[in-house]
């Protein structure tokens, strides 16, 4: 599992072919423990919440909280991961046979109110169905890539 937690950063940008629910679910895995430590250390060094109700350096504050330290490593962390989550999140829509632009619709329809909700639980449900069994238009299949199906 742990080969498959950082197989996205190996496939940093790559936007073709197929994931597997394993590499997509353990990849999400690992940023939520990363995510967690990360605010985790910001709030035992001190960083809190309640700092920000002061209204008279309410700025200051947030500046001081998001932009100091591991709050920095954060963002930092962040920026690091959004390409590697797109790719594996398209390559996951690709073994379901779908197009990653199926992505992008599912992200503006989730902007919507009501709908959103409806939206985000369709995804999740997506992001949860196994792939389509051998090879598709996007690629091998990833959990037997031999199987050719030559007589199928």
């Amino acid at each position: 599992m742990l080969e498959y937690m950082f197989m996205p950063f190996r496939r940093y940008a790559d936007f073709k072919g197929r994931s597997r629910r394993m590499e997509f679910w353990s990849f999400g895995l690992f940023n939520a423990i990363v995510y967690a430590i990360l605010a985790g250390v910001m709030i035992g060094t001190g960083a809190s919440l309640s700092s920000l109700s002061d209204a008279d350096n309410a700025a200051a504050n947030a500046f001081a909280l998001f932009f100091s330290g591991f709050g920095l490593l954060l963002g930092v962390y962040w920026l690091a991961t959004i390409i590697p989550t797109l790719a594996v999140t398209v390559r996951r829509l690709h073994d379901r046979d779908m197009s990653g632009w199926w992505y992008l619709g599912f992200m503006v329809l989730s902007l919507i109110p009501l709908v959103g909700f409806l939206v985000s639980i369709a995804f999740l449900v997506i992001m949860f169905l196994p792939g389509t069994p051998g090879p598709n238009r996007f690629g091998a299949d990833p959990k037997d890539p031999e199987d050719t199906q030559v007589f199928a």
